[in-house]
């Protein structure tokens, strides 16, 4: 079962994956490509995200581990020989037979972190070092899927280096046991009969970072360095007149620069009535503003009409955010933090969110705003008293020294499963 109707609605299911071996084995000709800023400690990052898990269980949230999900779903052969027969065109030769005996933790291993060449090679690039590559991006359960409402969307991931998320997040939802009856809301990757344009250079790229599930009946998506306009005509199709799903499409046309990767990296809600925001990309109005777009998915004829900023178009759906600025006032702030994944926040409840402690500015500013500020470690400790059922605004602060390498925040790390509808 899933169901997601909000950004903010009480946590009760989230799925992670911890960062394992393939963490370790990324080199730098990876760096570029997954977007990390600098290899990463694999033992520290480890730590890190161990907390972060740690802090959701006793906060009364399930923590789903990817991993184990997709070991208990490769114990059925048939979920093998279909992730085989799709991941085919990226292994050698030799390795496109469907492993019949293998066990699903080896399997697990081969498609998540990799298989190091054991021959001689004078090479430093990829190819040179692995038969299959590692996936050190598959900590961001963000992006591979979407849940929306009781369904799930599928990604179509912007890069040959992340595309075999999409794929592991397609096969888990197949054949799964308790996933499989999920319904498919929408499938980038499967072109409908009539679609107008030929895939290739203009395939549709959508990545989960780039959706926000803002109440049941809007949902925003982001036109980013990561996904396109391509994969916006899918969705529109894919939602038109639903009867259960959403009645608005809101389109945020971003800055194509890599600071601004994905919607979330510069929007998240944090309660009912407040969001984090980059202000120069969000509410202001020089020359890195986003542009937004509004699709009613209930016209004969849906198509997308300029809206001017983000927060005024979603008030007019009822969703009234005032904007909490990443970084508070000062220009500087806002794009350090920003960089770092300040306005990238994962809420837990209705004003109950997590953000990295390297972020000092937005955390004044939140503390500003009525947040308790509060580090995550003291929880952990017992030394602070968190509860997701009782009123107040709270900000957890997250050990990031390491992880923040990674380019990607709380909201990045995590995909929620179950969250309580909003009253």
């Amino acid at each position: 079962m899933v169901r997601v109707t909000s950004e903010i609605g009480r946590l009760r299911r989230v799925l992670v994956h911890e960062p394992g071996l393939e963490v370790d084995r990324m080199v730098p000709p990876m760096m570029e490509e997954l977007l990390f800023d600098d290899i990463l400690f694999g033992d520290r990052v480890r730590e890190e995200h161990a907390r972060f898990r740690r802090l959701l269980q006793l906060l009364g949230i399930e923590v789903i581990e990817a991993r184990t999900l997709l070991e208990e779903t490769l114990e059925n052969p048939e979920a093998r020989a279909w992730l085989w027969h799709v991941l085919k065109p990226e292994f050698p030769f030799d390795l496109r037979t469907v492993p019949e005996e293998i066990p699903p933790q080896d399997a697990v291993k081969a498609v998540v972190e990799g298989i190091v060449r054991s021959e001689v090679h004078q090479g430093v690039e990829v190819e040179d070092l692995f038969r299959i590559a590692p996936l050190p991006n598959w900590c961001f359960q963000r992006d591979p899927q979407v849940i929306l409402g009781g369904g799930v969307m599928f990604s179509a991931m912007a890069t040959p280096a992340r595309w075999r998320e999409g794929m592991l997040a397609r096969c888990i939802f197949r054949f799964h046991p308790s996933l499989r009856e999920t319904p498919v809301i929408a499938d980038p990757l499967r072109p409908d009969c009539d679609t107008s344009h030929f895939l290739g250079l203009h395939r549709p790229r959508l990545e989960g970072g780039d959706v926000l599930v803002l109440s049941p009946d809007v949902l925003a998506v982001g036109m980013s360095e990561r996904s396109n306009s391509q994969a916006v005509d899918v969705l529109i199709r894919a939602l038109k007149n639903r009867d259960e799903g959403p009645r608005y499409l809101v389109i945020v046309d971003l800055p194509h620069r890599r600071a601004y990767m994905h919607l979330d990296t510069v929007f998240t809600p944090a309660d009912r009535d407040a969001a984090l925001v980059y202000a120069p990309v969000i509410t202001g109005t020089g020359a890195e503003a986003a542009r937004t777009y509004d699709v009613d998915l209930h016209a004969d004829n849906p198509q997308p009409v300029e809206r001017g900023a983000l927060l005024p178009t979603l008030a007019t759906h009822r969703i009234d955010l005032k904007p909490i600025s990443c970084g508070g006032k000062n220009p500087l702030a806002q794009q350090r933090d920003q960089w770092t994944d300040g306005a990238n926040t994962l809420a837990l409840a209705p004003g109950v969110i997590t953000l990295y402690d390297r972020n000092t500015a937005t955390a004044e500013e939140l503390a500003a705003h009525g947040f308790r500020i509060v580090n995550a470690r003291d929880v952990l400790l017992g030394r602070e008293e968190v509860s997701l059922d009782r009123p107040g605004r709270v900000c957890l602060l997250l050990e990031s020294h390491e992880i923040s390498r990674a380019r990607g925040g709380p909201h990045c790390l995590s995909h929620p499963l179950i969250r309580d509808d909003l009253g």
